[in-house]
């Protein structure tokens, strides 16, 4: 497994969530990043939890709470960091993408 630090980040907000999401679910405390071709902008972000990194992945890891990235995706994401945040209008996670070019309104989507 390669490094990330400091090529990704898991704010500690996000971790925090991650950590109780696992919890109630009985997981491991893994978020798996990746990008897929789609939204309205071209690209779009998916979450979802793995019960471990796959070879290859790279690793992020901040207060016991790991974040995975697959190598392709890697190469769109490299920079980002993955926050947690809570509005009046919801909660999500969201990534700060310098790589992005544009985005979409919805907050999922880029492109680069």
């Amino acid at each position: 497994m390669a490094t990330l630090a400091p090529e990704i980040a898991l704010t500690p907000s996000a971790a925090a969530r991650v950590a109780a999401i696992a919890a109630k679910q009985g997981r491991a405390a893994i978020l798996r990043l990746s990008v897929e071709g789609g939204g309205c902008s071209g690209f779009q972000y998916k979450f979802g939890f793995a019960d471990a990194p796959d070879s290859g992945d790279a690793v992020a890891e901040t207060d016991g709470v790991r974040l995975v990235v697959d190598d392709v995706s890697l190469d769109l994401v490299r920079g980002c960091a993955v926050d947690y945040i809570e509005s009046l209008g919801g909660a999500s996670f969201q990534v700060s993408n310098p790589n992005a070019a544009s985005g979409c309104g919805c907050g999922t989507s880029f492109a680069v």
